[in-house]
Order: C-alpha cells, then structure tokens, then sequence
C-alpha cells in the first residue's frame, strides 16, 4: 500500500501497524457536509425517482410476488461483481430441480444465499429489529454458510488484516484498519445508521462507502453492504417493498464503482462517489419503476384472459405463481399448488397451449418450462429518457446456454 498515494487525511490516515503493514485508519463518518448546487439537483431527482417507486409499490395488489424477480436479479448481479458466473436462467433452472454441473451449482448456491441473506434481513427489519452489526453478523453467516468462502468464519468479524488489490499486504492496493480501529469505526457507522442528519440517499452512499472502507469480514463484504441500502430503504418508509438494487448499475460500471470508493479514501472529496451513488439510485428506481409497471400490467392481463376463458383455478393460480418464478417443473408445481402430479401437468399444458409457458430441455423426463412474457417484462431491456440503459448482456438469462 502506496502512502503517497493518499494526498488528503480527510476520509483517514494511512499509517504503519505494529505488524510492520500500512493500512488505512478511517475517520468517522461526517454529520454535516455541504453539497454542491449540481448534487443537490441530481439528489433531488434520485429522491424523487426511489419516491416514485414506493408509490407504485403500494399500488401492487400482491407484491409478495412481484419481490422475487427483482430479489433474483439483485442477487445475479451482487454475486457476479464478486465472480461468480451463474445467471438468472441458471439460478431459476437450479431451483426448478435440473442438475448443473458441479461450478454452475456452487455458484448458484452462492447466490441462493444471497437472497436467503436477504430475506433474512427483511424480515428482521420488519418486526423491528434494527439495521447493525449484530443484524450484518446474522446475514453474513446466512451468506456464507455451505458455500466457497465458509472456511472465512461466517457471521464472525474479522480477526487478521485483509488486503483489496495485489498479492499481499506489501503490494496491497489498499489495507482496511487493523481490528482495533475497525471496531472504533464500526461502533461509529452503527450509530451514523440511527441519525437523520444527512438526506436518506446521501447517508447510504456515506454508510456504503464506509462499510467498504472498513471492510469488518474476510469475505463477503460487497455482498453486505450493497444488501445494506435496500434494506434501509425499507426500514426508513422510503420504500413498502424492497423493489430498489444498484448491482445492476454497479455492474455495468463496475471499474468505475471500485474506483470512486478508492479515490475518496485517497482524496478526501466524497462529491464524486456521492455523485456516481445518486446517478445509479436515480437510474435504478426509475428502471425498477419500469420493470414493475410492466409486471403489473402482464399480470392484470394474463388472470382477466385466463377467467374469461373460464380456466380451472389450479391454471389461474399457476399463471399468478409464475410472476414469483418464471421457471417451473411439474413436480415443483405439484408442491406449490398442493395439488396431484395429473392436475400439475394439466394446468402446465393449458398455459403452454396458450403460450405463456414453453418446455425448455427438450427432455421427456424431468421437463422444465419457462414463462417468457414474464421474463420479457422482468429482465428486457427498459429503455429511460435520460438514462442510459442497462447493456442486455448484463441480464442475459442463460436460457438457452
């Protein structure tokens, strides 16, 4: 770790360790700054953009269904910027009962874990438990429990140093805190996370950057704090249903994503990640606001067809599990619905006859159907006046792979 690179201690010093290593001692979090005029306009449309979002999700008849979608591309997204590989078709299809191969499963049950990290803090938060370390202890060891990275003490913070960049902690790019002063900032982020001194969006990108900069785990720490602002989000009433997620937008720029968190450690100036935080917050509400609409409207569209057609009950209730998860097996059917084997398959054949399902592997045996209007809806292209769209590459869903 270069100290000369670091030409400003605003953000906090890079010093010498007892071991002998240079790492970086962070300040405490600011609890005033002064935000340019430029800022301040894109704050406000990120604010109105995630303002928006919640009045749609309220507007949802049944958002329990519509979560899954937007959660499995989160957790697509959040677990590729840290390698792995898998896509939202796999994931799906893994879950839907087909066998990968022995990399696809690992890293589909890493992102698994994810969502299961997730939903965990959710539930938390909902029945009132707050948003801290304790609460980031929990979803960690939810993360990395039984997956590649289990060997680096799930649910415990760290103990040793851990280095971002390079081979060691001699050629590090950069160092976080030693244990002693990761706990001093620790303590200081839990606190910031229960002030109201900063506008909701700008705390978040503070509380990020910092969770970055601490980085209190061995492994696993992008995954938690990207999972921190949804879940604040929520916890804050900004949003009813955890419909917001950046790792879209963090992925498609993901160079540019580890370079702000760098230069603000090194310069002090917190505007530029500040700045590229709200642009992503203002592109993914408004993406989010898009995708959900979408869904909604395929949803009304799909149950007044198949009620007009008189369908029996096990169709329409199929047809509604499908905006959950789009890919489905016959048996997973039968499970959901609690009903036979013979009226699983039956009401598959009806929305396949139809067109909303198609078979996906060509077997006869352990068949797997998609719903590709649904998938057209979640994971398509949304094209945003004034925002550049998120490249199809980055949602590619594997389908056909």
């Amino acid at each position: 770790m270069r100290p000369d690179a670091f030409t400003s201690q605003a953000r906090g010093v890079v010093r010498k360790t007892p071991t002998g290593f240079y790492a970086f001692f962070p300040e405490l979090l600011p609890r005033r700054l002064d935000l340019p005029p430029e800022v301040v306009v894109l704050l406000d449309e990120a604010t109105g953009a995630v303002h928006r979002l919640g009045g749609v999700g309220r507007l949802i008849p049944n958002p329990h269904l519509l979560i899954g979608p937007h959660l499995r591309l989160e957790a697509v997204l959040s677990s590729r910027i840290e390698g792995t590989k898998t896509d939202v078709g796999r994931l799906l299809r893994f879950e839907a009962g087909e066998a990968p191969n022995s990399d696809d499963a690992d890293d589909a049950r890493e992102v698994q874990n994810y969502i299961h990290a997730m939903e965990l803090g959710l539930l938390r938060v909902h029945d009132g438990f707050p948003v801290s370390i304790r609460l980031f202890r929990e979803m960690h060891e939810v993360l990395l429990s039984g997956v590649r990275g289990q060997h680096r003490r799930p649910g415990d913070l760290r103990e040793s140093p851990v280095w971002i960049g390079g081979t060691s902690l001699d050629n590090a790019v950069f160092v976080p805190p030693p244990q002693d002063e990761m706990r001093i900032a620790l303590d200081d982020l839990e606190r910031f996370l229960h002030e109201h001194d900063h506008p909701l969006l700008v705390q978040l990108a503070l509380a990020h950057y910092q969770f970055e900069v601490i980085h209190p785990f061995l492994d696993g720490n992008g995954r938690i704090g990207r999972l921190l602002i949804p879940l604040m989000l929520m916890l804050r009433g900004a949003l009813s249903q955890p419909l917001l997620y950046l790792s879209a937008y963090f992925e498609q720029y993901r160079s540019q994503y580890y370079d702000n968190l760098l230069v603000t450690s090194q310069t002090g100036d917190l505007m530029p990640w500040l700045t590229f935080f709200l642009r992503g917050v203002r592109r993914q509400a408004r993406d989010a606001e898009e995708r959900t609409v979408r869904l909604v409207e395929l949803q009304h569209d799909m149950r007044s067809a198949l009620l007009e057609e008189g369908r029996p009950n096990s169709v329409v209730r199929l047809a509604e599990y499908l905006f959950s998860v789009p890919v489905v097996s016959a048996s997973r059917v039968s499970r959901i619905l609690d009903v036979t084997r013979p009226t699983a398959h039956s009401a598959i054949e009806a929305l396949v006859e139809r067109g909303d399902l198609h078979e996906v592997t060509g077997k006869e045996r352990n068949r797997i159907y998609e719903a590709p209007r649904i998938f057209d809806a979640v994971y398509g292209p949304v094209n945003i006046p004034g925002e550049d769209a998120v490249p199809q590459a980055q949602l590619s869903l594997g389908l056909d792979s």
